[in-house]
């Protein structure tokens, strides 16, 4: 692999950025700005390309590349993929290409639920190119046989928070097709492996029962920034509030102002 030899002058007061294939990111932004309220950052959503989930490996990551040159172009000084999908196939590959570039990738939070639920009923719900690639079969080798882990993929789940569906009939009977698949057997952990999937945990949370615990990766990505800034001297030591900036690759003004409500609404 050719290695980009692209020179960052990185500063301490740029922006960060954050990129998703759609909206479901903003989920990981929502941490990033509680554990970093200092910081400015700019959100790119891809949602003229969304959703990201049933498409090629490489095509993936030629779409997570086209994000994350269009965020360096904005004079970044790190970016995160806030994406499940995009972070599986195109992670390691854009750590290597920009070594200088802080990048931090997201992955399914199936530790934390192993370890919370042990011996228990794990249900990792995820994309299909996520549940598919290296990077999850690497992790779900490491805790195969402290839980029973169950993969389950939700294709369209992410179009019903794209149009800002978080809690209708049809949320409720397209999840509900899916969780009857699980049996009778109650399920004691839930990992949110998508980041549009926080946005609905209250329905996942209610269709599984009050005994299932939720799990995602949104914080341990945070902290994961935050160390990785902290190490380059990258944090912002300016005391004011931080600011997010919203860009989005569809046309339609509508997708901006569902992102800023998504950003605010209570989702726990």
């Amino acid at each position: 692999m050719e290695v980009c030899v692209m020179e960052f002058n990185l500063d301490k007061d740029a922006p960060i950025g954050v990129m998703d294939s759609g909206m479901g990111g903003i989920s990981v932004l929502r941490e990033l700005v509680k554990l970093l309220p200092h910081e400015n950052f700019i959100f790119y959503g891809d949602s003229a390309n969304a959703p990201y989930g049933s498409r090629s490996t490489e095509n993936i990551y030629e779409l997570t590349e086209n994000v994350v040159q269009k965020l360096i172009a904005k004079g970044v000084k790190g970016v995160v993929i806030a994406c499940n999908t995009a972070s599986s196939a195109a992670g390691r590959r854009l750590r290597e290409e920009y070594p200088q570039l802080p990048i931090v990738a997201i992955e399914p939070a199936l530790k934390p639920a192993v370890i919370g639920c042990p011996n228990g009923r794990v249900v990792v719900l995820a994309t299909e190119a996520t549940l598919r690639e290296k990077k999850f079969a690497n992790l779900l080798e490491q805790w195969q046989g402290k839980a029973e882990i169950i993969k389950l993929p939700l294709p369209g789940l992410p179009e019903f928070v794209e149009r800002g569906e978080l809690d209708s009939p049809a949320l409720r009977e397209f999840l509900q097709g899916y969780f009857k698949t699980l049996g009778d057997k109650p399920v004691d952990g839930v990992v949110l492996g998508c980041t549009h999937y926080p946005f609905v945990r209250k329905v996942i949370g209610e269709l599984l029962g009050p005994q299932v615990k939720i799990y995602d990766g949104a914080a341990g990505t945070a902290r994961q920034l935050r160390r990785r800034l902290f190490r380059r001297q990258l944090l912002s030591d300016r005391q004011a509030k931080g600011q997010v900036q919203w860009l989005n690759s569809s046309p339609n003004p509508e997708m901006i102002n569902l992102s800023q409500k998504l950003f605010n609404i209570q989702i726990d």
